[in-house]
């Protein structure tokens, strides 16, 4: 007798499914554009955006008062850091403030409210001015921080909407932009509100640079990589100098021009470069000889090696400044199809010497200066 296990549930009937009854009031959180618009209203309502948000920013201009001179000043005096704190969009455009000041000569860092209160605020020191924003003034993890941040010691600005609030009553210096129409369709989205708050947060970093006296080479020294830090690069920084840089006599001759080229080569990290500077008693740059001109030497003579530099060497050559900028030399090499350069004190004494492999290494192309 063989019995036959029937599947589980086999007995049971299928389970009709629900009727689903569609919510015509329903949309989609995401999805594809649901209003039916054409080019021109689209450009239309882009205009539309940026002139709310422009128009934010012209109140900030015209509601700027003598708070703003306190602000930066407090800000510049300031001993410590400045702690940029803010929730939501506000504490985004902060991030952005913070980075303006540290890239200007003011440290800064962001401090989010809720994170402080929760042990974050340890960071923090009594000398540290803070930076707060917010549009409504009444954001609660704000107000919780400022408090704690006021018990510690801290001086507070604040960046705000409305003048009356809870944290502008925790503030020392409140710089109020005013009540602004959000450039928001809605209404809701921080948009006019956030604008204003970086139009002036730019304006309070912006101003302590100057009070501080910030310079480019500054500037340069925060912003060692990429196009900008190179625009602003000093020759004397990419130079080779001391045993690096082949230098050699007027009375010497070429084969003491082969000599410091071999020198030099074996003090430097790049390969070793074709030129020498010829100098007087005093240093002083007299001459420049190289590789092109030991070939054209050797088609003329049969005894190059003897040859005195002072004789041979290319007179008055061209040569840079301690000083100079690094892109203003790689003109000068692109524009006379130069591989070397020379450089010279005030005393036209030579320090240094550019090589073309130097401003590669340096991210620089004599190609690419314009």
């Amino acid at each position: 007798m063989s019995i036959r296990a029937e599947p589980r549930g086999a007995d049971r009937k299928p389970v009709e499914p629900a009727e689903v009854i569609p919510d015509n009031n329903r949309r989609p959180a995401v999805g594809p554009a649901r209003i039916a618009m054409n080019d021109e209203d689209i450009l239309q309502r882009g205009q539309e955006i940026i002139r709310k948000e422009v128009a934010a920013a012209n109140m900030v201009l015209e509601t700027l008062s003598p708070a703003f001179t306190s602000a930066v000043r407090l800000i510049a005096d300031a001993t410590g850091r400045v702690a940029v704190t803010g929730i939501g969009k506000a504490g985004l455009i902060g991030a952005k403030i913070a980075a303006t000041l540290s890239s200007t000569g003011t440290p800064a860092y962001t401090l989010h409210p809720a994170e402080a209160i929760h042990g974050d605020l340890g960071m923090v020191l009594p000398q540290d001015v803070v930076l707060a924003l917010t549009n409504s003034g009444q954001t609660e993890e704000l107000v919780r921080a400022l408090e704690a941040l006021r018990r510690h010691g801290c001086r507070i600005v604040l960046l705000t909407g409305r003048s009356e609030s809870r944290c502008s009553r925790l503030a020392d210096v409140v710089l109020s932009y005013g009540q602004v129409e959000e450039a928001c369709p809605l209404g809701l989205a921080p948009s006019s509100s956030t604008a204003a708050m970086l139009v002036l947060g730019d304006a309070v970093a912006l101003t302590v640079l100057l009070l501080k006296d910030f310079t480019p080479e500054q500037y340069a020294r925060f912003h060692p990589g990429g196009e900008l830090g190179r625009s602003l690069m000093k020759v004397e920084e990419i130079m080779r100098q001391g045993p690096a840089c082949p230098v050699a006599h007027r009375d010497g001759t070429v084969s003491d021009y082969n000599r410091a080229i071999r020198d030099a080569g074996k003090a430097s990290p790049l390969r070793g470069s074709g030129a020498v500077a010829v100098v007087d008693d005093e240093r002083r740059l007299v001459g420049f000889f190289t590789d092109g001109d030991l070939r054209r030497l050797i088609e003329r003579t049969s005894h190059p090696a003897s040859c005195r530099l002072g004789e041979v060497m290319t007179a008055n050559p061209r040569f840079a400044r301690l000083g100079d900028y690094v892109v203003d030399a790689a003109k000068l090499m692109r524009r006379h199809r130069i591989d070397e350069l020379p450089v010279v004190d005030g005393e036209r004494r030579c320090v240094g010497l550019i090589d073309i492999q130097d401003l590669f290494a340096a991210g620089f192309s004599v190609f690419d200066v314009d």
